[in-house]
């Protein structure tokens, strides 16, 4: 069967390249990001359209004429911005609806309405769940007689399929074909988990602030004189503590001195070589953002850019920029952090096919008398 997406809120082609990879065609890639053009099309075989959701969403029909008229199978895939739904995005004081990306859920709504199509692909963060834009859309689903997959299969815990990180996400699979769901998880046992000594350390040791010869992308940020001395002084698995038991307490950070932020581990720490690696997020790069130092003692660094990538699953040849002066880390860290990992979008795409191979043999089952 010809199966053909059109993928909302595309991205660097995170989730276009897994669903390619998986064997479904993605006719065109949508964001309203113009620093994604440039990765979508060097990797991916579709073409990019940069233009915000909103304005589509009261003119459907642009999205209805993307798919091609020989299409057997249309998706829809619209991964929208987490940070509504994010803890990290917002205080648990804010009201959400006062965020500027809250009601893009509600404009995909509008746009299924209209285009119908047959499988409908969406992920974010677990937080969405709770959420009365989120649920009006799964009840928009149901009455237009969408099958959806459960809230236990849609809740995704991503080393449990081969991703070296421990995201966590929500994966709605909707099909007016007939039941679809993920597969079961690859990995049960924690033992069994990609983890990011196997995923990342073939790669060359840097320093803080060195650009490698041979690869561009594998880059990392400076440090300051303060934080070279945090990370000197801090083992894989360790955390902040570490520096009060030592009587180093000029490292600490003056949200540790607080007692509201005792609890924030994750800052200034290394990553433990044998197992996931936290998630990835936008911030990577950046040491003090979370469990992001390199797990190796010689190398006094933050993640480079190329590390945050592969633990994201992007191969390693993955076309990021043209012109590095044109894009810059923030940037990078942005379209990297932000991306559905391909292989979860390659285990989708392979669950979408699957599906509709069930469905198509058992529509070709004769009928018992």
């Amino acid at each position: 069967m010809d199966v053909t997406a059109v993928d909302l809120f595309c991205g660097a082609g995170g989730l276009t390249h897994g669903l390619e990879k998986a064997g479904i065609s993605v006719s065109t890639g949508i964001d309203i990001n113009p620093k994604s053009k440039y990765p979508y099309e060097q990797n991916t075989n579709s073409s990019f359209r940069r233009t915000d959701i909103r304005p589509l969403s009261q003119n459907p029909e642009r999205i209805a004429r993307l798919f091609p008229w020989n299409s057997d199978l249309n998706v829809i895939t619209a991964c929208a911005p987490c940070q509504p739904y994010s803890t990290m995005g917002h205080s648990k004081s804010k009201n959400t609806t006062d965020h500027e990306k809250w009601g893009l859920l509600d404009d995909l709504r509008k746009i299924v309405e209209y285009v119908e199509p047959d499988v409908v692909m969406t992920e974010n963060v677990l937080q969405v769940r709770h959420d009365e834009v989120y649920k009006d859309f799964v009840e928009t689903l149901e009455e237009m007689g969408y099958f959806v997959n459960s809230d236990e299969n849609k809740n995704v815990y991503c080393p449990e399929y081969g991703i070296p990180q421990k995201r966590k996400r929500w994966v709605l699979l909707a099909s007016q074909k007939g039941p679809i769901r993920l597969p079961d998880p690859f990995y049960t046992d924690e033992k069994e988990y990609p983890a990011v000594r196997e995923t990342i350390g073939h790669l060359p040791p840097i320093v803080a602030g060195e650009v490698h010869d041979a690869h561009g992308l594998h880059r990392s940020r400076k440090l300051s004189k303060k934080n070279l001395e945090r990370i000197r002084n801090m083992e894989p698995g360790e955390d902040w503590r570490i520096w009060e038991e030592c009587g180093l307490d000029h490292l600490l950070a003056d949200c540790h001195k607080r007692d509201s932020g005792r609890s924030y581990k994750a800052p200034y720490s290394r990553m433990k070589p044998d197992e996931p690696a936290p998630t990835i997020t936008t911030q990577f790069y950046n040491y003090g953002s979370g469990r992001f130092g390199h797990y190796d003692t010689d190398q006094n660094r933050a993640l480079s850019i190329l590390e945050g990538a592969l633990l994201q699953t992007f191969p390693e040849d993955y076309d990021f920029y043209q012109n590095w002066d044109d894009v810059g880390v923030k940037n990078l860290g942005q379209l990297i952090g932000n991306a559905v990992p391909p292989r979860l979008a390659e285990v989708v795409g392979e669950s979408i096919l699957s599906h509709m191979d069930a469905e198509l043999a058992t529509s070709k089952t004769p009928a018992n008398n």
